[in-house]
């Protein structure tokens, strides 16, 4: 740090940082400041092995390209082909638009309390910590608030997942042996799966997982390719007039139910732009528009064409509707299981860290590793019963996990942090305080109806 000679302002040739400011007490640097270089956090982001442009944005599809696109179909059928098209691209946008308000959110916090880089959960304690007096308070709350929100909706995910294994193998096997295709029989698929998934989950390190999420993915593109192949085939003899374009407001709960559930990936937005030192994430090319358009596109593609197959025949994910009897069929439900049980790892592993983050403090370091087996042990029990409890409802899960969860994570939270991050400069008109509160009502509402339509949908089965 050098001083010119009869000047007040210090020049910095070179300067890093990375502390993190706790408090509200950092110096205001008001506009025309003579600061040569404003802190970035990209280029004080120390990764080993950093994302390009094109890795995280093969990240950001392949994270929303899981089996919740099996049941875009089904919101289809709910809401019809005309309104489930413009519908699944209205919500992308939205999707798009409250992504993009939490990353600028991140970047913005980033910058102030000079962190390289700020996950979901930080995101939100730094808004509230370094925005208005009268939310500084709220800060802890806000963190503790995205934690919950996250385990709980891979929680819940992950119990999804279990549900849409076993009735896969149950439409495997009961055509070889009858009796599988009893009720019973799904739960004691599940029960198959508690000791295998028990010992798989205890891989801590995600390095580790690699070989599984290769499996996944093979197995992914097989039962896609042969699923596409059979819908193909339907749809040659089917006439547009013979399916439904709008099904009315009743439908409308669960295809944004699904649709949200399906295509929101916002648990994986965060560490996928915390791995890249450039700042080519958001922005008109950027990573998430680039990645979405492709996600907005394979997803309307997958529900339209599905629903227009199948029809009122629809089921709950499109390869239930793929004849038991052909081989094909049946290689695509052996695939799916199979991809799906070994994405449950990847996906476990969000409310694993989360958990044992937050119980790791309170004991004593010699019972660590006991104590985190233990841990994981413990909520694959969890997640495990949540699926038995929902029995055979796959549809009402998916509907309780998008609405209440997903939403939450993907359109109330992000709305809030940015009403915060602009408190009291929101535009002409308070165009943004109105747009983000907009975005508040349609995720409580969404909530509600999708939450209802998952009830009625568990009490009716």
């Amino acid at each position: 740090m050098t001083k010119k000679k009869h000047e007040s302002v210090f020049t910095l040739d070179s300067y890093t940082s990375t502390t993190t400011l706790a408090t509200n007490d950092q110096i205001k640097i008001p506009i025309g400041s003579s600061i040569e270089k404003i802190y970035s956090p990209y280029d004080n982001r120390k990764l080993e092995h950093p994302n390009t442009y094109v890795g995280a944005f093969v990240h950001l599809v392949k994270s929303s390209l899981g089996s919740g696109i099996l049941s875009m179909p089904r919101a289809f059928h709910s809401a019809g082909l005309l309104v489930g098209l413009f519908g699944t691209i209205l919500v992308g946008l939205l999707c798009t638009h409250t992504v993009n308000l939490l990353v600028s959110a991140s970047q913005r916090m980033c910058i102030l309390t000079k962190t390289p880089s700020l996950g979901y959960a930080g995101t939100a304690e730094a808004v509230f910590k370094n925005g208005p007096k009268i939310f500084q308070r709220w800060s802890t709350f806000a963190k503790n608030f995205a934690d919950i929100a996250l385990a709980l909706t891979y929680n819940v995910g992950c119990s999804v997942y279990i549900v849409f294994i076993s009735e896969s193998v149950v439409k495997l096997v009961s055509f070889y042996y009858e009796p599988a295709a009893d009720p019973a029989w799904s739960q004691y698929f599940k029960l198959m799966m508690l000791l295998p998934l028990i010992l798989l989950c205890q891989v801590r390190e995600l390095k580790h997982l690699v070989p599984f999420s290769f499996i996944a993915n093979i197995t992914m593109v097989v039962a896609f390719g042969i699923t596409l192949y059979y819908m193909c085939v339907q749809i040659k003899d089917v006439k547009v007039e013979d399916r439904e374009l709008v099904t009315g407001f009743n439908g409308l709960p669960v295809f944004f139910s699904t649709v949200i559930f399906s295509m929101e990936g916002i648990g994986t937005i965060m560490p996928v732009e915390n791995s890249m030192v450039t700042p080519n994430f958001i922005g008109c090319s950027g990573v998430l528009n680039m990645g979405m358009t492709v996600i907005v596109t394979l997803f309307s593609a997958m529900g339209f064409f599905g629903y227009y197959a199948y029809g009122a025949e629809t089921k709950d994910t499109i390869t239930q509707n793929l004849p038991s009897e052909e081989i094909m069929a049946q290689v695509v439900q052996a695939a799916i299981s199979i991809s799906v049980f070994f994405t449950f790892m990847l996906q476990y592993y969000v409310p694993t860290e989360i958990t044992w983050r937050k119980i790791r403090p309170k004991i004593p370091e010699k019972h660590h590793n006991i104590a985190e087996i233990i841990t994981r042990t413990l909520l694959v029990c969890f997640i495990v019963s949540i699926a038995a409890a929902a029995g055979r409802n796959l549809g009402p899960l998916i509907d309780m996990a998008g609405a209440i969860f997903l939403a939450t994570l993907g359109f109330l939270i992000p709305a809030v942090l940015d009403i915060v991050i602009n408190w009291g400069n929101w535009g002409k008109f308070n165009y943004i305080l109105v747009k983000d509160l907009l975005l508040c009502i349609f995720s409580l509402l969404g909530t509600a109806a999708g939450t209802h339509s998952a009830i009625k949908g568990f009490m009716n089965s």
